[in-house]
This record gives C-alpha cells, sequence and structure tokens, in this order.
C-alpha cells in the first residue's frame, strides 16, 4: 500500500494494492507494520463505526477533545464519498484550511487523520458505506461539531446545495469562528505534544 501526506498535516490518503481475478478482488485495507512505518506510531483501535447514507448526506465537521482526541482511519466499502478534512487546530500554519479525498470502491483508498482535526464527508452514491476505526470511544460530552456549510471555509462538497442533507445538529453546528470564540478548538501546541507521546 501506499501512505502519502496530505497537505494538512496529520492527515493521510491510503492506497492499497489490489490484486484482482475472475473471483473478484483482494487488498490489505490496514497493515500496522505499514502504518507505523508512514505515521510514526501505531493506530490503537478503541471503537469501529459504520455509516450508510443516501446520496447527497453530509456528515460533519466533527471533532473530539484532546484529550483523548479520536483519531480516525475511514474507508468507504460500497458507494463513494468525498472525505474532508479540516484544519481547526488554533495556531497551526494552515488553520482554516482543508484537504479532500475521495474514497470509492475504484481505488478502494483511506484515509487517517490524527487527534485534532476536523471531519466529514458527503455521499455521492446512495448506500454510501463507511467504516471508521477510532482511537478513542465516542463520548457524547466530549464530542463537537462544525458547521459544514460555513461559508467562511468554503467546502466543496461536490453535491448541489439542494441535495445537501445535514442532521439538525450538524445544521445547527457554529461555524469555525464561532467554536473558535467559544474555546471549543484544539490548539496546535498542545496537539502536538499530545501526538508526539503516542
Amino acid at each position: 500500500m501506499d501512505i502519502t501526506p496530505l497537505s494538512i498535516e496529520g492527515a493521510w490518503a491510503i492506497t492499497p494494492k489490489q490484486h484482482g481475478d475472475d473471483r473478484g478482488v483482494f487488498l490489505e485495507v490496514f497493515k500496522q507494520t505499514r502504518f507505523h512505518e508512514s505515521v510514526g506510531h501505531d493506530l490503537s483501535l478503541a471503537q469501529a463505526n459504520c455509516s450508510v447514507s443516501a446520496a447527497g448526506t453530509v456528515r460533519g465537521i466533527h471533532f473530539a477533545d484532546l484529550p483523548p482526541g479520536q483519531a480516525k482511519y475511514i474507508t468507504c466499502l460500497s458507494g463513494a464519498v468525498l472525505d474532508v478534512i479540516v484544519d481547526i487546530r488554533v495556531g497551526s500554519p494552515t488553520f482554516g484550511e482543508w484537504t479532500s479525498v475521495v474514497l470509492d470502491t475504484k481505488h478502494r483508498r483511506s484515509v487517517y487523520l490524527s487527534e485534532g482535526l476536523g471531519h466529514g464527508f458527503a455521499a455521492l452514491e446512495s448506500g454510501a458505506t463507511v467504516m471508521y476505526l477510532c482511537s478513542a470511544q465516542y463520548s457524547p460530552t466530549g464530542e463537537h461539531e462544525i458547521n459544514p456549510l460555513d461559508p467562511a471555509l468554503g467546502i466543496d462538497w461536490q453535491v448541489p446545495a439542494a441535495d445537501v442533507a445535514l442532521s439538525s445538529k450538524d445544521a445547527a453546528a457554529p461555524s469555525l469562528a464561532e467554536a473558535a470564540a467559544q474555546g471549543l478548538l484544539p490548539d496546535y501546541g498542545k496537539v502536538q505534544g499530545f501526538r508526539s507521546q503516542l
């Protein structure tokens, strides 16, 4: 597999080598040794989640309090999604920037984002099925949202505006600036210090 850093430090795209024949396809979705070589630490698995989304659904932008934060290893098992990583770390050189990777059943890429980053995705096809491997368990008191349609972020979700479907929680979420003013966002220096101990 090829593990490539994305434009936001702390996020990687993972492209597996696919082995196909007339029976189908085999690939390694995750391999600890290759992951450690590229990222610098092991992935500690605490929870695995799976979501199935109708076309046009946008989930996110979500993030967790640090510590413990929540790193995510995301794979699309069926259909296609636009996976989006947002740098929400106050003090980061790329604060407020975002990058995206299409996850689908053609290339079968995955994305890893470390603790302290914001995450969301848009379902580009109906029945898009996404699996998340998470480094920490879900904590209802330590989870936060940023509005995915925040014009200051300007994320191109590759979904027509009229077709975007949000949860009530995501639709009511604060903008990035509002979340910063409320003291919800992680500090870049503290995130780096946390990651150095992994």
